[in-house]
């Protein structure tokens, strides 16, 4: 038997599948092979560090060894069982974030930041669009350039003036940016702005409604045919 053989004597068969390699003349040294890593098995499945903590023991006198207060202190409306108060109270008086100034728009929650139009570019129609064609919020998502869902099926359509366009639409919308009319102007299209959707007030309406009386309309019927006529529109 060789000198490298009888170093393998009463080793694991792991151990010997490796290749001796001349550290020096006449001298042959053998290096041991990694032991393959454990594989995950039920025996040795544990929750990973740090995921699992004690549960907090909770003092209740001199024998849960945490004093007879319990780190509650003495006496006092926080020392008492369901004890404590509502984040964010003083005590009665102003609170911090009702003294400090709030954000505006969407960021502080109110419906002044939200959109009030879906909008689309002059170069998304030019290239959806052939010349000639009318172009309405309907004709657009047919397309595919727009999906709305959610409370923005409630939009109206602003059409805006990035890109160019080089043919003649006939675009139907709630409004237009400045320089999306004219550059539909000068491609020889045009550009037709729904009328704009007036705020209710109770001076507007006692206005309108005297001057219907003074024309001898009834105000009950005109305001029944101004709401067919717009349940119509939207059918269309």
């Amino acid at each position: 038997m060789q000198a490298s053989q009888r170093a393998f004597v009463g080793q694991p068969v792991a151990a010997r599948r490796v290749q001796p390699f001349s550290a020096a003349r006449g001298v042959v040294v053998v290096r041991a092979a990694a032991e393959p890593a454990e594989r995950l098995r039920l025996h040795n499945l544990s929750p990973q560090k740090g995921s699992r903590r004690d549960e907090k023991r909770k003092g209740r006198g001199y024998g849960g060894h945490q004093g007879g207060t319990c780190g509650f202190g003495t006496r006092g409306q926080k020392a008492r069982s369901g004890s404590g108060t509502r984040p964010g109270f003083e005590g009665g008086q102003m609170p911090l974030y009702r003294r400090l100034p709030k954000l505006r728009g969407i960021a502080g929650g109110m419906s002044a930041g939200l959109p009030k139009y879906v909008v689309v570019n002059l170069d998304d129609l030019d290239k959806a669009f052939e010349a000639g064609s009318e172009v309405t919020l309907d004709a657009i998502q047919s397309k595919g350039l727009l999906n709305i869902s959610g409370r923005d099926t409630k939009l109206g359509l602003k059409v805006l003036g990035s890109g160019s366009l080089s043919k003649a639409l006939t675009i139907k919308a709630d409004a237009f940016s400045a320089s999306a009319s004219e550059k539909i102007g000068a491609a020889g299209g045009s550009a037709e702005a729904a009328a704009a959707k007036i705020k209710w007030t109770r001076r507007a309406h006692e206005k309108r409604v005297k001057e219907l009386v003074a024309a001898g309309l009834d105000p009950k019927k005109e305001a029944a045919k101004a709401k067919a006529a717009r349940a119509a529109a939207k059918k269309k």
